[in-house]
């Protein structure tokens, strides 16, 4: 006599099952906490299996160090566009550093000229310094106007402080001046305090200039303001010059060694102006009207 197939067989019910599974969780326990064994299968489990799960992580090692590389390929890329980007906004914040200090300086010109004007008639004529002296012993610059631009020998030089110096070469598009501080230039001054006349020369140093042949109980002090006294009419009066640095006596004559330091100077702009002399007119009490240096 055949079976019928048994298709679904009946096995321990859950009840049985849920008592097997926690009686073996209480002697899994069990052992673990007084035998010790387990710990240490795991262990030797994990080191069975640890090159497998190498080989299992690998494609995901792969993935992660190419989106990495990716990711640092771009972060290149993009730091190459700021640091770019940087150098061009630094160029044009320097360009307009430049420009506002150039802006200043022409405005301090422009008092400059507004100040000579209301004393005594110029002609100006703005110009930039093309060249400096590297040369300690040269004291002479260049500049980008000449006799095309009505530049003429002799004329005065200022910048927004006082005298610079006087055009002595002439050429047809730029012209040479010679400093203040030339050995063989001389400028008739004025002290703005009592209205003593003198004649103040280079040293050939840079930075200082003389007061010659004045006897040692003049009238002078440290801190007084000497300004062009228009003697000999090449520079116009009452622009400042130089102020008084130091008081000496000169070994060898009877002299005072005064020692001034001029109140402008090439090395801190570009920008200058050239005065020619139209007609010098003092003011009533006879006094050459001073201009302060540096006032707007």
């Amino acid at each position: 006599m055949e079976k019928t197939p048994q298709f679904f067989r009946n096995g321990p019910g859950p009840f049985a099952r849920l008592l097997v599974f926690a009686l073996l969780s209480c002697v899994l326990i069990a052992e673990d906490v007084r035998f010790k064994f387990f710990p240490q299968l795991r262990q030797t489990i994990g080191m069975l299996i640890h090159p497998l799960q190498k080989i299992a992580y690998f494609p995901a090692t792969v993935y992660d160090q190419l989106e990495k590389f990716v990711g640092s390929f771009y972060l290149l890329e993009e730091n190459a566009k700021l640091r770019q980007l940087y150098w061009d906004r630094r160029e044009q914040l320097l360009k307009l550093e430049a420009l506002e200090a150039e802006n200043l300086h022409l405005r301090k010109l422009l008092g400059a000229i507004q100040q000579i004007q209301a004393n005594i008639k110029t002609r100006t004529v703005l110009a930039e310094i093309l060249s400096t002296p590297r040369d300690p012993f040269n004291h002479k610059i260049t500049i980008n106007k000449g006799s095309f631009h009505g530049i003429q020998l002799g004329q005065a030089v200022i910048d927004d402080k006082g005298i610079i110096g006087q055009v002595t070469q002439l050429y047809p598009w730029s012209a040479e001046v010679t400093l203040l501080t030339d050995k063989d230039h001389a400028v008739p001054v004025q002290v703005t305090r009592n209205g003593l006349r003198s004649i103040i020369s280079g040293s050939g140093k840079n930075n200082e200039l003389e007061l010659r042949y004045l006897s040692v109980n003049t009238d002078i002090q440290r801190g007084d303001l000497l300004v062009t006294s228009g003697i000999g009419g090449v520079y116009p009066p009452g622009i400042p010059v130089a102020i008084v640095e130091r008081i000496g006596h000169d070994p060898v004559g009877d002299f005072a060694l005064i020692i001034s330091i001029p109140v402008a100077g090439v090395e801190r702009n570009r920008q200058v102006l050239v005065l020619s002399l139209v007609q010098s007119e003092l003011n009533e009490s006879g006094e050459v009207p001073a201009i302060e240096p540096g006032e707007e």
